[in-house]
């Protein structure tokens, strides 16, 4: 597709950060133009943002990213990402791992991935969570401050007993321990257009 005369430029109505809007991508020789050309126009609401702003919007989103919450050593029922598996694959069973996924879709995985809201620092991925009681028991994988929200949130796996929504629990950040309490992902309803 051209856009604003840059041509072969494909176009894809996805996103990293969860927000309604498109991701384009093109040969490297032309991305430079292709930057300034958007940047420039008078018809394009674009403005350039860095790394901050699309993490934060993807963790608003609560969207996993690789390598920090989500690996090889993660399972999508630990991930709370079971609807990401069809039906018809669960029940073949014929797929890498299938033994452990459908054992902890049936018993309840040890782990689970879990969102955080807290006050003061934020805490950032590999901070330890503690129970009440001071005993280690998860740890954050992608922690910001966010600011739609006006307070610091967090993605971390904790383990299952405390991962209900409204669970408050302690982060170890710089040494001292900050309240945070379990709640539902996404952190802010979702906001995509969809045709009718």
């Amino acid at each position: 597709m051209d856009v604003f005369g840059i041509k072969d430029v494909r176009v894809t109505r996805c996103g990293y950060t969860g927000e309604d809007g498109f991701e384009l991508s093109v040969d490297q020789d032309r991305a430079v133009d292709l930057a300034k050309a958007l940047l420039e126009s008078k018809t394009a609401e674009v403005k350039p943002a860095g790394l901050g702003p699309r993490d934060s919007l993807r963790l608003e989103a609560g969207l996993c990213l690789y390598g920090n919450d989500i690996d090889e050593n993660t399972t999508p029922v630990e991930a709370v990402l079971v609807w990401t598996m069809g039906k018809r694959r669960r029940a073949q069973a014929d797929f890498p791992g299938a033994e452990i996924i459908l054992r902890q879709i049936k018993e309840k995985a040890k782990r689970k991935r879990v969102g955080l809201v807290s006050k003061g620092p934020p805490a950032r991925g590999g901070t330890n969570i503690l129970d009440t009681d001071g005993n280690k028991i998860g740890h954050v994988t992608s922690g910001c401050p966010s600011p739609s929200l006006k307070q610091n949130i967090a993605m971390a796996y904790v383990s299952t007993e405390f991962s209900k929504p409204g669970t408050k629990l302690q982060l170890e950040v710089y040494k001292k321990k900050i309240e945070a309490q379990v709640v539902k992902m996404p952190f802010l309803p979702t906001n995509y257009y969809i045709d009718k």
